[in-house]
């Protein structure tokens, strides 16, 4: 099975079969905090999570501004210059972005949706902060906007408690099952980010998150490889040599292995990640993106394998 020139189905592709061009996000920043860092339920976030909110390539807010059309403007206006689509996503990234009252969400959810370049929106969250005023205000906005697309992101990373306790992920994983469920309800396709490398999980583990999201109906998967950057609590883990960080071959191995358990519609939104240069200390090689996707296809011929091929026969 194949999808275009790739042994897996991959977001390009996917929107190329609806749009008929490539489409770029836009990444934003709405100025939200999280429940991991106000003191809901934390105040130092996630181990492996910047002071940015995991929005480092967001368009970044001017000061005064508080408009999400500016962002989207700057945005598109870099895409431009690179002579690209006319269409875009407004991916709502930095922070969790459904942690606001629900007249301000909605505020921000419309003025995104609202423009003509627009396909739709991805809002990136936790499923411990979907409530039932803001999936109702999902629910709404999904049947007015029926020409777009509004996707949620939500951040599980594994499905082992050991490890998201480690992480300070702050729910359980009924929570994030919960609101699978709920928005399913609603038809909102999920998408889920997986962190690959997490200390103490070895590739058995890694796979059973995988195999358990593949049975759940999950839209579409992030499979984020692990980045030690400054300023995070994980540097003193991995300063420690408390876990140890996979060579690029030892990932791809890793990567092969899940994409082969999951479903053939399952779109693949990431398969590596991108580290900020001036925040990551490690693994270095993953900021040559291009080489190690080029191999990951290079190897994945060599096996001569494809997505779901665990699932044959």
């Amino acid at each position: 099975m194949r999808w275009n020139d790739k042994p897996y189905h991959s977001l390009d592709f996917e929107l190329k079969k609806r749009f008929g061009e490539k489409v770029y996000k836009i990444a934003l920043d709405a100025g939200m905090t999280c429940p991991n860092r106000d003191g809901t339920c934390g105040v130092r976030g996630c181990i492996f999570c910047s002071a940015g909110g995991s929005g480092e390539f967001a368009v970044r807010r001017t000061p005064g501004e508080n408009t999400i059309s500016a962002q989207l403007e700057r945005g598109k206006q870099y895409f431009h210059a690179k002579n690209i689509g006319r269409h875009f996503i407004a991916y709502f990234q930095a922070y969790t972005n459904t942690y606001a009252p629900v007249e301000t969400l909605e505020s921000l959810y419309r003025e995104a949706l609202d423009e003509p370049a627009v396909v739709g929106i991805s809002i990136a969250t936790r499923p411990d902060c979907l409530g039932g005023d803001v999936l109702a205000l999902l629910d709404r906005l999904n049947r007015e906007y029926h020409d777009k697309f509004i996707w949620i992101e939500l951040g599980l990373q594994t499905i082992h408690e050991d490890t998201a306790v480690l992480i300070r992920r702050g729910y359980p994983l009924p929570v994030f099952d919960q609101a699978v469920i709920r928005l399913r309800a609603i038809s909102i396709p999920i998408i889920t980010h997986v962190i690959i490398g997490l200390p103490g999980e070895d590739k058995s583990m890694m796979l059973k998150t995988c195999r358990y999201l593949a049975e759940n109906g999950i839209s579409g998967i992030k499979l984020q490889l692990l980045h030690i950057l400054k300023n995070t609590d994980l540097v003193e883990l991995y300063t420690k040599k408390t876990f140890d960080i996979p060579d690029m071959m030892a990932y791809i191995d890793i990567i092969i292995s899940c994409l082969e358990v999951l479903p053939p519609d399952m779109v693949i939104h990431r398969l590596t990640g991108d580290g900020p240069r001036d925040l990551l200390l490690a693994p270095l090689w993953s900021l040559d993106k291009r080489r190690v996707l080029n191999t990951l296809h290079q190897e994945m011929r060599r096996r001569g394998t494809w997505q779901s091929r665990a699932l044959s026969g």
